[in-house]
């Protein structure tokens, strides 16, 4: 921890001559205000009586003596890293037919799934080349992802004992192929579950999660979810969309009463027509959003025990310190094809499983092409270069590095470039005055995962 003592001369001013460029953002509090510098990330809370003297003094200083690390901070951040990850999809096919799914239907209906041999083959060439690129010792990642993995479970379940010592196994699912032999075995090996769950109640949760037969299967997930909760290794994921936005403060006390440590609140995408026409109106769906926020911060006061909204966590933790965030979607360039790849089950690679049903965007194939020249191809290099900066308003906005202007292929879909805002930009920017507020208050301890103070390092500290 480094505490800045500053000699005041001649002061400097914010915003004229060679100062910085601050925004004043109102956080929703009577007394309190943000001051960000967009370009670094670079922020301070400070009183709104006396925004005026914070400046043209202590805050201007601050950011000016310690600017070239906030800059190289988050310039590596969004330049440096290395991919460390693979989404892997076994299988095109699913056995729900989920309206606001962004595969293509006749892909999921009757796509191709990956023999226990092709899938051993794809694992022991992604393997080789994180051994020529990462540092000795560290893991990648690899999520076998859907469509519906559990289809192919022979073959996963294999590969996941073939390359336990190579890969950090995960598995995300519609949980209906969850039974006690495959529970036992993913939690024996150490393998992070994420399931989906999209309400309380089996009306709302099978309204939009459905099999090709029009029926959901809210029973069999919650009994999955009971039997998990406990499992350090697991999350669930709710879709959000107009059909389920109300219930989300509901949802909170419903997962909390469960057990359930990890969810994700993510709005719907709105990559293929289902999703668009699910989408919840952006005010709606943040006063929704807050309401369930606040409802997790009075259950941890209430109990001692935090309800972690990943998506929200990782929010509050890249304004903390940017680096601390572990999901790289709210950030410009996208973690798609710069931090993570998505590989298809016929050996596609494609930036991120989002853009599984743009076939334009395939880089090559795993099993036919380098890896290394899949990322630097055309349709790689088109997602990894698209930053706020190229786009309008996101350029001149002050929480464009918390925000990121998400996703590129849902933007792609709905306004037809990559160059253009989210369609969620009212919601994001609301979530982050959440997340500040959350900061002003010193409430941050009952929002993020356990332990997340110890995964970073505090490098500066202006009082």
């Amino acid at each position: 921890m480094n505490e800045g003592v500053f000699k005041m001369g001649r002061p400097r001013y914010a915003n004229s001559g060679s100062g910085p460029s601050f925004s004043v953002l109102d956080i929703g509090l009577p007394d309190r205000v943000a001051v960000v510098e967009p370009d670094s990330a670079f922020w301070a809370v400070v009183d709104g009586n006396g925004l005026a003297d914070a400046l043209s003094g202590r805050v201007v200083e601050a950011f000016l003596a310690e600017q070239e690390n906030f800059m190289g901070e988050i310039d590596r951040l969004r330049f440096g890293l290395k991919p460390s990850a693979v989404y892997f999809n076994p299988t095109e096919r699913c056995n729900f037919n989920c309206t606001y799914c962004y595969l293509p239907e006749e892909m999921r209906r009757s796509g191709k799934t990956m023999t226990v041999e092709e899938v051993g083959a794809a694992l022991e060439r992604l393997a080789a080349y994180f051994d020529q690129t990462l540092e000795p010792g560290v893991k990648p990642q690899l999520i076998f992802h859907g469509s519906e993995p559990m289809l192919a479970r022979e073959a996963v379940f294999a590969a996941i004992d073939r390359f336990r010592d190579r890969f950090l196994f995960g598995i995300q699912t519609n949980a209906t192929l969850l039974d006690e032999e495959a529970i036992e075995f993913l939690m024996a090996r150490g393998v992070g579950v994420g399931i989906s769950l999209d309400a309380h109640e089996a009306p709302a949760a099978d309204a939009v999660r459905k099999n090709w037969h029009g029926q959901g299967a809210f029973a069999h997930v919650v009994r999955v979810m009971e039997r998990l909760a406990s499992y350090p290794a697991f999350n669930v994921i709710t879709t959000v969309t107009r059909e389920n936005v109300a219930l989300l403060p509901e949802l909170v006390d419903f997962y909390h009463d469960a057990g359930v440590r990890v969810v994700m609140f993510n709005p719907v995408r709105c990559t293929r027509r289902g999703g668009l026409a699910l989408k919840p109106d952006d005010d709606v769906l943040a006063e929704a959003f807050c309401a369930a926020l606040d409802r997790t911060y009075t259950l941890f006061e209430h109990t001692g025990r935090t309800l972690v909204v990943a998506n929200f966590a990782n929010v509050l933790a890249g304004i903390l310190g940017p680096t601390g965030r572990r999901l790289m979607c709210d950030i410009s360039p996208c973690g798609g094809g710069r931090c993570f790849v998505a590989v298809s089950a016929r050996g596609d690679v494609f930036p991120c499983s989002e853009f599984l049903g743009f076939p334009e965007y395939r880089g090559g194939n795993l099993f036919q092409d380098d890896l290394d020249g899949v990322l630097k191809s055309e349709p790689f290099r088109a997602v990894t270069s698209r930053v706020v900066e190229g786009i309008d308003p996101c350029r001149r906005c002050a929480v464009r590095h918390f925000c990121g202007a998400p996703c590129p292929a849902e933007v792609r879909a709905v306004y037809g470039t990559l160059d253009a805002p989210s369609p969620y930009c009212r919601f994001y920017e609301e979530q982050v005055r959440y997340a500040f507020r959350v900061i002003a208050q010193g409430r941050e301890a009952a929002y993020l995962w356990e332990g997340w103070d110890e995964e970073t390092e505090e490098i500066y500290r202006c009082a």
